[in-house]
């Protein structure tokens, strides 16, 4: 049986509750001299993204990066919303994820049903998911899925969630495969909607619920879930227009919106503050303070890179499970970080990547979609990547005695 804690934080099944107590585990914050940077060694932040913001890559941002333990930079910048009215960025806006869904809610409750002892890796997703057997998909296993390499199709087609969510999980479940499983690398959010499945089949219980238990109550999350409720819908950032109303606290994906709001693949909310509990509690191997959410074993399984086709002999593709480690998505990573940094971007324009043996982690988040979908911002994201593990990297060489 999984374990039960006992922390609560204002998540319910009907949302998430903004609560003005703040985390016990929330991280201190320090200089990054103090850590061991050098002086002004995170200042050329402030003009990438300033060149951003004046290249109409994205309206705002907030920037954070943690270093040994401490928030060593926090800063938001521009706008989180330029229409229907400016509204100028906060330091806590809270931010549709996407794509960083993957890797936070759903990798991490796969990982703690690995834990647990109730599924392994190396199980047949049929096994857990009788309803996903079909179409020659039985060979599939959890541990392909998590690495992109399950032979599923990146999208099926929006006009299969025109009928309800009902029958929209019966056409995803019943697709046929692309390619034969572990021959190929092709980014799927099916295969992460699939998860999502095999996850509430396998505890009779919704992603959303389950991912609030077993990781975001744990860790004073307060701000991390699916469907935020409207104290914090009020400082979230704006995305695009849907149905003559702009989106704010409303998942930007369309086949998440499509199925309530609640899937594998989108429809997280969090802030900085929050993301940066989670950075460091993979950091420390699984645990921060009381809440235990993973051994090291696990967390070690989870971040290790796996080759993956593509890539080249000598720069071969890698990924970790739910995470992104080398491969052509890997853009928004800084290129000094180490062979031990794993992390995820997401559509809206979000980039989480964590460097354990650096210590560090680096949180970018923007609304880069706002207001028409043209921003980009993996180039920003890398940079920003550069220049904290730089930084990180300058900390660990001793201080050389005076001449």
């Amino acid at each position: 049986m999984l374990v039960a804690f006992l922390w609560v934080w204002g998540a319910s099944s009907l949302g998430l509750v903004a609560d003005d107590a703040p985390s016990p585990l929330r991280l201190a914050r320090q200089s990054p001299e103090s850590t061991g940077m050098p002086m002004g060694s995170l200042d050329a932040i402030h003009d990438i993204v300033a060149e951003g913001l004046a290249n109409g890559k994205m309206p705002g941002a907030v920037v954070m990066v943690g270093h040994r333990g401490s928030i060593v930079f926090h800063k938001e910048y521009g706008l989180r919303s330029s229409l229907p009215e400016p509204r100028p960025m906060l330091q806590n806006t809270v931010f549709d994820l996407a794509s960083l869904t993957k890797p936070i809610a759903t990798a991490s409750c796969i990982m703690r049903l690995v834990q647990a002892g109730q599924i392994a890796l190396d199980d047949k997703v049929a096994d857990h998911l009788p309803e996903f057997r079909s179409q020659g998909k039985q060979v599939v296993t959890i541990k392909q899925l998590l690495l992109h390499t399950g032979g599923l199709i990146p999208d099926n087609a929006m006009a299969d969630y025109q009928d309800g969510a009902e029958v929209a999980r019966e056409r995803l479940l019943g697709l046929s495969l692309q390619y034969k499983p572990g021959t190929r690398f092709r980014y799927s959010d099916v295969g992460f909607q699939v998860l999502g499945e095999l996850i509430e089949a396998k505890t009779g219980t919704s992603l959303a619920d389950f991912a609030a238990k077993e990781i975001f109550d744990p860790l004073g999350m307060d701000e991390t879930g699916y469907l935020p409720e409207r104290p914090l819908r009020e400082r979230a950032a704006t995305t695009e227009q849907r149905e003559g109303r702009w989106m704010e606290g409303e998942v930007h994906d369309p086949r998440a919106y499509a199925v309530g709001g609640v899937a594998g693949h989108a429809g997280l909310f969090s802030t900085a503050n929050d993301l940066a509990i989670y950075s460091q509690m993979m950091i420390e191997g699984g645990t921060l303070g009381d809440a235990k959410i993973f051994t090291q074993e696990i967390v070690d399984q989870m971040t290790k890179g796996y080759d993956v086709p593509g890539g080249s002999p000598d720069r071969p593709w890698e990924r970790g499970l739910g995470w992104d480690k080398r491969t052509g998505y890997s853009s928004n990573r800084g290129e000094s970080m180490t062979a031990s940094a794993f992390g995820h971007g997401g559509f809206t324009g979000t980039s989480l990547w964590i460097d354990p043996e650096l210590e560090l982690f680096v949180i970018f988040l923007s609304n880069r979609v706002h207001p028409d979908g043209a921003g980009s911002v993996n180039a920003i994201a890398g940079a920003i990547g550069k220049v904290a593990a730089d930084a990180a990297r300058a900390a660990r060489v001793p201080s050389q005695p005076d001449a």
